[in-house]
């Protein structure tokens, strides 16, 4: 394995100075320039240090062969989150133009393009935006959902709620029971969500599961949700979001031995892709639990992990008072 493999297999697990070791090892025997500099600026996204990133980032573009590949549309993507993040939106904005630039059907790039108008306080050109990526892919639900979330964040639900009534009008005929049923889940219509997902094999159906479950818990139902939950890892132990709803469900229900066991499994799963959602659970698990003491260790760790936590970090100053 590459001294550049080895630093981005760190950076999957989170070790980013040891990350930056390997990298800096990468250099100095010669490896592709271009990949240690883009592994150095993901490193250093990971490290909350925008800054570095971006230059990293940055050297990682310039440091191509002149030709335009894949690698440098996904450079651009990181580029765009790494000014986003350090506040600098008219930055990022132009980086998902540049996308755009060379592939003008890259709905991923609009979206995100309209997300940054949304902080920028431009919600015309947000909505502009997120109209191009709904025409480049109209079926895709995925998508609808992330435009309404992303509208609602910023006060605009009303609109965001359009783009999921569109789906449903326009889609009519051929949306399938589990698209329909988690679209009336967003709109609110909980009803209908909980009639539609009903129909499908929610004991082996990954995302039947999870909504279902979410629609009784929108309907205060936490012991039948976390039984639709509990009902699915027994066929599947690989979705740690499935694991994190259940922790969810069993702290609302003050069950709380039951929720910790619940993240920890969750956890256990390789590339889970959601250990920052699942470590704060723990820790405020162990809160609920009185047990303050294990409960500030895993905040000090957290926070070496994930140090721009705001909540956590008064999280942690509360802990350090018990």
């Amino acid at each position: 394995m590459s001294y550049t493999e080895q630093g981005m297999a760190a950076v999957e697990e989170l070790e980013y100075d040891e990350a930056l070791n390997c990298f800096a090892s990468a250099r100095e025997a010669g490896e592709d320039e271009q990949l240690v500099y883009r592994g150095m600026g993901i490193a250093y996204m990971g490290m909350t240090q925008y800054a570095d990133a971006i230059t990293y980032l940055e050297a990682a573009l310039h440091s191509g062969g002149g030709r335009v590949e894949d690698i440098d549309f996904d450079i651009n993507y990181y580029l765009a989150t790494a000014y986003y993040k350090n506040g600098q939106l008219q930055e990022a904005s132009d980086a998902y133009s540049a996308i755009l630039s060379l592939r003008p059907r890259e709905k991923d790039a609009y979206y995100l393009r309209g997300c940054v108008k949304l902080a920028q306080d431009n919600f015309e050109g947000a909505q502009a935006d997120f109209d191009e990526a709904v025409a480049l892919d109209g079926r895709n639900y995925d998508q609808m959902i992330r435009i309404y979330m992303a509208l609602e964040e910023y006060g605009y639900k009303d609109a965001g709620l359009t783009y999921l009534q569109n789906a449903l009008t326009e889609n009519e005929k051929s949306i399938s029971d589990y698209d329909m049923g988690r679209i009336c889940y967003y709109m609110g219509d909980y009803e209908n969500a909980r009639s539609y997902l009903s129909n499908l094999k929610t004991a082996t159906d990954y995302g039947a599961a999870l909504y279902l479950g979410r629609t009784y818990e929108a309907l205060g139902d936490y012991n039948y949700a976390s039984t639709i939950y509990a009902q699915y890892t027994e066929n599947d132990q690989s979705k740690a979001e499935i694991y994190n709803q259940l922790g969810l469900c069993k702290m609302q229900m003050e069950e709380y031995e039951d929720a910790l066991a619940a993240f920890q499994a969750a956890m256990n799963i390789e590339d889970n892709g959601m250990m920052q959602t699942l470590k704060f659970n723990e820790i405020v698990t162990y809160e609920y639990m009185h047990d303050y003491t294990t409960a500030a260790t895993l905040m000090s760790s957290y926070l070496r992990s994930y140090p721009d936590d705001a909540t956590a970090k008064r999280e942690y100053e509360f802990l350090q008072t018990r």
